[in-house]
This record gives structure tokens, sequence and C-alpha cells, in this order.
């Protein structure tokens, strides 16, 4: 599935969001009664004064089974197929193995500070940092080459290696993104792409990173309990098609709330798009 191997589950007493993950602040919630995807109210001086973000609360520790609810429904799905089974073994993923959705997307910190670099690099314009002389991006560096040269370009410039499984996932979120992208615009220029291009490709991003980060949790046990290998592949797909799905549904909501991907707002929507996503998985949870 394009991912690094599954560990074999977290082990308890470590903080739930590692501590080379970017802590990034969540932006504070909607008024209550608020529709979902709302913006939060902000006073008469919200032109100027950005809404303030949600008191950081401690990062809380593992404990032991984390995951144990998780594995049992998604054993399930694995052995049967069972659409249900799936959705409450997310449920339990973000509800029990992360403490809810808000601490599921500080887990993702990563997740959004990369959407950030990766729509800045693939916006060109001069003054682009990425498209500079001399840069990763640079025209006149990139001129001829092939469509899969540019992406491992892009790929280097916006997350390079580090050591973590973060990155490994992450750069293979971000080469898949721009596949997508390429599929449906094959015109497209991967260091000037247009809004509607940028945004699928921030969208396909998030979709694939949350969609890895699955996998590497729990995405052992739908191999193991599976009835054979092709099946196995067959419900991480599905697994990854849901999350796709729900990730663009929330994009999507943002935008109809006015929250639509911005220069200068991406690190915000993307986490306002996360916080929905694991709310939504976290609402079918037992």
């Amino acid at each position: 599935m394009g991912t690094s191997q599954s560990s074999s589950g977290s082990p308890s007493g470590v903080p739930m969001v590692p501590p080379w993950v970017p802590d990034i602040p969540l932006p504070a919630l909607p008024a209550e009664g608020a529709p979902p995807g709302a913006v939060p109210e902000q006073g008469e001086a919200s032109e100027q004064t950005p809404p303030s973000p949600e008191p950081r609360q401690p990062i809380p520790v593992a404990p032991r089974g984390r995951f144990l609810g998780a594995n049992r429904n998604l054993g399930d799905y694995a052995r049967s197929g069972d659409s249900a089974s799936m959705r409450r073994g997310l449920g339990q993923y973000v509800k029990k193995g992360y403490g809810g959705s808000a601490t599921a997307t500080r887990r993702m910190g990563g997740t959004a500070q990369t959407a950030q670099a990766l729509y800045s690099a693939l916006s060109g314009g001069p003054g682009n940092p990425y498209t500079a002389p001399g840069s990763p991006l640079d025209p006149a560096l990139t001129a001829g080459r092939s469509a899969d040269e540019v992406m491992d370009a892009v790929v280097e410039a916006v997350r390079p290696v580090d050591g973590t499984q973060d990155a490994e996932a992450s750069r293979t979120s971000i080469k898949d993104a721009l596949s997508d992208v390429l599929k449906q615009f094959p015109d497209a220029d991967l260091r000037d792409l247009q809004q509607e291009q940028r945004d699928l490709a921030i969208e396909r991003f998030v979709a694939g990173d949350v969609f890895r980060r699955i996998d590497l949790d729990l995405g052992r046990t739908i191999r193991e309990k599976s009835p054979n290998a092709a099946t196995g592949l067959g419900r991480l797909k599905e697994v990854r098609e849901y999350v796709r799905e729900t990730v663009a549904a929330s994009f999507r909501m943002l935008r109809e709330a006015g929250q639509g991907l911005a220069a200068g707002k991406i690190t915000q929507i993307v986490q306002n798009a996360l916080r929905e996503t694991f709310q939504v998985f976290e609402g079918y949870a037992e």
C-alpha cells in the first residue's frame, strides 16, 4: 500500500504524541450550537486579532492495551469485510487509542506543518523560496525533467528524511498526492499549480498521511487476520478509500463554512480538517 511496515503496537507508559511531533496549538472551537466547520466568533476586532487557540492540555500517556478494541474490531473486519466493524475499529482507535479526536489531531501535527510547506512549494510565483534560483524547484534546474523527477524534487524540498516513520510516511503521501493531481490534471505544472490543483494535492496528502498513521498502528492486524494476502491488501485499500472520502468531506464542509485553503492559513485549515475527520471516526466508537 505504499507505506512502511506496520509496527508491532505502541508501548504503554509513553506520550501519545511523540516528542518529535510539532505541537501546534489547535484553533479555537466554534461557539456552542454553531454548525460543524463554522468559523469561531471573534468579536469586532476579528480582522486584526486571530482567535485564541485552545488551551494546551498535557499530552496523555498511553495506557496498556490502548489499541485492544480497535484491533478486535478491525480483526473482525479483516475476516468478514463488514464495514461496520471497520468503522467501529477506527472509532476505538481514536477514542481509546488516542484519548479522543483532540489528541489524535495533535498526533498529526507534522502533517499540518508539512501541508503548509507543500502548499507553498506548489504555488510558484516570484519570491517563493522553493522556486528561487538554486532551490530544489528552481525552474532552471527542473526544466526538461520528467514528472516523476519533479515529484521527487518536491518531496525532497518539502519533507527531507529525518529518520522517523512520520517522515517516511509523509514522503510517500506527498508523491501519491502529486500523482493523483497529474491523473486528474495531466497538463498541470507541479511547480506552479492552480488553486483547484493545489487544493486536491493538499487533501490527498492529508488523507494519505492519516491512512498511513492508521496502517502503521493497526495495519498488521488487518494483514494477519485476513483470509489471505490478497484479501488483506483489498481490506487496506477499502480503509484507505474510506479515509480519503472522510477527509475530502471534512475539507468540503470547511470550504462551505468559509474556511477554504489559502496561503498563510494552511496549517490551521488542515488541523480543522483533521479534527473533523477524527470526530467522525470517534463517533463510531462503542
